[in-house]
């Protein structure tokens, strides 16, 4: 989907007072990263800021990166109120790399054709500092017939293999299917991947 629709969908949001999504954190990526040194940090793809705001909030230095300027500016906002700093960027995850390499990147439900995902990937890894870990997570191909929300689209939906290949260099920690129980207490299902950058 194109940024006229992510900017229009955010702007609603702003002016109705509602988030798109979770004020919270993922719980996934707060557990994954919860254990981890604060440095600097990417969150690629990241909407409003939910998970950038919860890693600012820890003590890291947070560049939150989305094509959404609508998105970011509620993030920013949201920043301002809790007294955190961040840095704002709006690019397209799929071209842009970061100029200083990242002891963390963050990739959450960024749902996009193969293709155009494994190129996000790789920027994620190219904005990766040796040494740094790499978390992603998105909506898996499974969660269509089997999960709950998420695209409806199965060109939008994460392939394990495809995940795992587009990593290929890393250190695997892990890579796998995973169960996620939603607010309303039903399952979807997502792919997560997380790994390393050999030193």
């Amino acid at each position: 989907m194109s940024d006229v629709f992510w900017n229009d969908r955010y702007a609603a949001a702003a002016a109705s007072g509602e988030p798109v999504w979770s004020i919270e954190p993922n719980a996934w990526i707060e557990r994954v990263t919860g254990t981890l040194p604060p440095g600097s940090a990417i969150d690629l793809a990241a909407g409003e800021g939910r998970n950038a705001l919860w890693l600012a909030s820890r003590g890291w230095r947070v560049t939150a990166v989305d094509f959404a300027s609508e998105g970011l500016a509620i993030g920013r906002q949201r920043a301002a109120s809790a007294g955190l700093e961040l840095d704002w960027v709006t690019a397209d995850a799929t071209t842009w790399v970061s100029p200083t390499p990242a002891d963390l990147v963050v990739v959450a439900y960024l749902q996009l054709p193969a293709a155009e995902l494994t190129a996000a990937i790789s920027n994620a890894i190219a904005s990766l500092a040796p040494g740094g870990t790499l978390a992603l997570i998105g909506h898996d191909s499974e969660n269509l017939e089997h999960g709950t929300g998420g695209p409806k689209d199965p060109a939008m939906l994460w392939g394990l293999e495809a995940v795992r290949s587009a990593a290929a260099g890393l250190d695997i920690i892990e890579c796998r299917r995973y169960d996620r129980t939603t607010a309303d207490g039903s399952v979807a299902i997502d792919t997560i991947l997380l790994a390393t950058k050999p030193a």
